[in-house]
């Protein structure tokens, strides 16, 4: 492969020398099956891109310490190909912190159960994982710089680290591992054009940048007082915005959009734009934020991005290539658009059984309540037990908090919610004595602000009627069995339905593997698999009444669907729809 150089000018990039301006969108290879990379790759290409921009995340790469997983939607390495394969550039952004709506903000739940450990500090523990993670990173990324004969042309340290903190010496330490590690690319900054946050977030020696939607010429002022040459960019060019769950769904006027777009191009100055592709959160990989209100960010990462969650271009695709023609060359469109959905036959829910019945428990006995790191959860559900014996008048139990919702049985019988949402820690049991149990959700870790690293589960103490409750067992929920792609019924016969959370299969009928858009149209809330692969997470609350079938899991012949409901499903079938419902919208 033939090396380049990519540099910093005076007043531009310079690729090989010579000025160049890059027009990029962002695609995280985790949000999307690997089979789907090459297709919205070149959907970017389509519409004017040079360039390819990802997040990396860490969580993602090394749930536990010591393992770093490459396979499958983590193959950074072939996602990096296939963007030069493409022949276009990439930007790389492995944080360590991304923030990204993403579970967490990519930070791995091992790395903050010891709350010694500084977060996005020096702190020696914490430096010592980012060190580790980072190498990791650069082992696959290194090789494939420009100027070694690869796309990457640019690296991102941190991430708007000027909203967090100012400790440059942090950055340093951060920069210097960059470059001991084989970085030789340009390094750069992000932070909102805001003198404060551009002067906390920026060092000597990175390239500072921009992220904002709106007010090009205002925002490049700001970013050239803090440096005055160099080449102006925006790698965060909000074109839309996330979900969570119980709001709308957020849009963006494409016209007003592109017009932003040509206003920063007009300025000459470079673009990344987040998102070109949001895809989804598989899995339980979502993010939440909490500043007072507890905001679960929902399984769509749609975006209102120009390419919507199954990678179909939008009315604002179309606005931002006609926008990009006036400052770069765009290729001739030559792709075959899928306007609507593959809509199988509906299905038959049949029962399966309760959770508890099929999913057995590896209790762990506790004095007290423990938390979910506690138990070294780091994602999903677990279950937890207590013998009360307080007699049989009824009292309020009681809890610090609960991160996130606890479904609440006595002696089999559901007695309610406790929900993060609503504030809700206490919850009025009909007596103090029998077995009570508690199933915990959690419904992502918070990706911004001051409480990223918070424990999960239920936090203690735990009272009943104001008295400690003591002799607790408590157990992660396995859900690897959901992920085997078989069956989980044990008889021919139908299950009896159960209160509480349950299990539903149904077997769907497909002519050849498709794109489905899945209804989600009365069911409570829950979790769902096709052949194995985990959709993501449904609920009620809205605004999203879809979930984004991606056609590589399906096949030929029938398909087995799993539904996890942790409520009540007001349907015994499973529906496809034509096409993906986000909910409602405001503007």
């Amino acid at each position: 492969m033939t090396s380049h150089t990519f540099e910093i000018g005076a007043e531009d990039f310079l690729l090989d020398g010579q000025p160049h301006r890059v027009i990029s969108g962002a695609l995280h290879y985790f949000r999307i099956h690997p089979d789907q990379w090459r297709d919205r790759i070149r959907m970017g290409r389509m519409m004017g891109l040079n360039t390819i921009e990802t997040y990396v995340a860490w969580n993602e790469h090394a749930p536990t310490r010591g393992e770093f997983d490459t396979t499958g939607r983590l193959d950074l390495a072939r996602f990096l190909r296939e963007v030069q394969e493409e022949g276009m550039h990439a930007i790389v952004r492995p944080g360590p912190y991304i923030c990204a709506e993403f579970d967490g903000g990519g930070f791995p739940a091992w790395l903050l159960r010891d709350p010694a450990v500084g977060v996005r500090t020096l702190e020696p523990r914490y430096m010592a994982a980012v060190s580790e993670y980072l190498r990791q990173v650069m082992e696959i990324v290194a090789p494939l710089q420009i100027d070694q004969g690869g796309p990457v042309i640019m690296l991102q340290v941190e991430n708007e680290y000027g909203a967090y903190g100012s400790d440059h010496a942090y950055l340093r330490a951060l920069t210097d591992l960059f470059l001991e590690t084989g970085a030789t690319v340009p390094l750069t900054t992000v932070d909102q054009p805001m003198d404060d946050m551009l002067a906390a977030g920026n060092i000597p020696g990175l390239h500072a940048t921009g992220s904002f939607g709106s007010r090009a010429t205002e925002r490049l002022a700001a970013l050239r007082r803090q440096q005055p040459t160099g080449p102006l960019m925006c790698s965060e060019f909000w074109c839309g915005w996330f979900d969570h769950w119980g709001a709308h769904h957020h849009t963006t006027d494409p016209a007003v959009s592109a017009r932003e777009l040509d206003d920063l191009l007009a300025a000459g100055a470079s673009v990344n734009i987040y998102m070109l592709h949001g895809g989804t959160n598989f899995g339980l990989t979502n993010g939440a934020n909490d500043k007072g209100v507890w905001q679960p960010t929902i399984t769509s990462y749609d975006y209102d991005a120009p390419l919507d969650e199954a990678g179909r271009p939008t009315e604002k695709f179309w606005a931002f290539r006609e926008v990009i023609a006036r400052y770069a060359p765009v290729p001739e469109y030559d792709r075959v658009d899928r306007a609507l959905f593959v809509v199988p036959e509906p299905a038959s829910l049949r029962s399966v059984g309760a959770l508890g019945d099929l999913v057995a428990p590896d209790w762990q006995d506790h004095a007290d309540v423990p938390t979910m790191d506690t138990l070294g959860i780091s994602r999903g559900l677990a279950r937890y037990r207590v013998q009360l014996d307080q007699g049989p008048a009824a009292g309020v139990l009681a809890f610090a908090e609960v991160r996130d919702r606890a479904w609440v049985s006595l002696d089999g019988q559901p007695v309610g919610v406790l929900a993060r949402e609503d504030h809700a820690w206490s919850i009025t049991l009909p007596r103090g004595e029998g077995l009570l149990e508690l199933l915990v959700e959690d419904q992502g870790r918070v990706n911004y602000g001051p409480r990223i690293g918070e424990p999960k589960g239920l936090i203690g103490p735990a009272t009943f009627a104001g008295v400690s409750i003591a002799g607790w067992n408590a157990s992660a929920v396995p859900l690897d069995a959901f992920e085997s792609g078989s069956s989980l019924q044990l008889a021919p016969q139908e299950a009896p339905l159960t209160a509480g959370a349950h299990v539903f299969e149904a077997t769907v009928a497909l002519e050849a593997p498709a794109d489905l858009a899945l209804s989600t149209d009365g069911w409570g809330k829950g979790l769902v698999w096709v052949n194995g692969f985990c959709l993501g997470r449904y609920w009620r609350s809205g605004p999203q009444r879809t979930l984004f079938v991606p056609a590589p899991v399906t096949r030929a012949g029938e398909n087995l669907v799993t539904v996890l409901e942790f409520d009540s499903l007001g349907t015994d079938t499973v529906r496809f729809v034509p096409d993906l419902d986000l909910g409602h919208t405001e503007y």
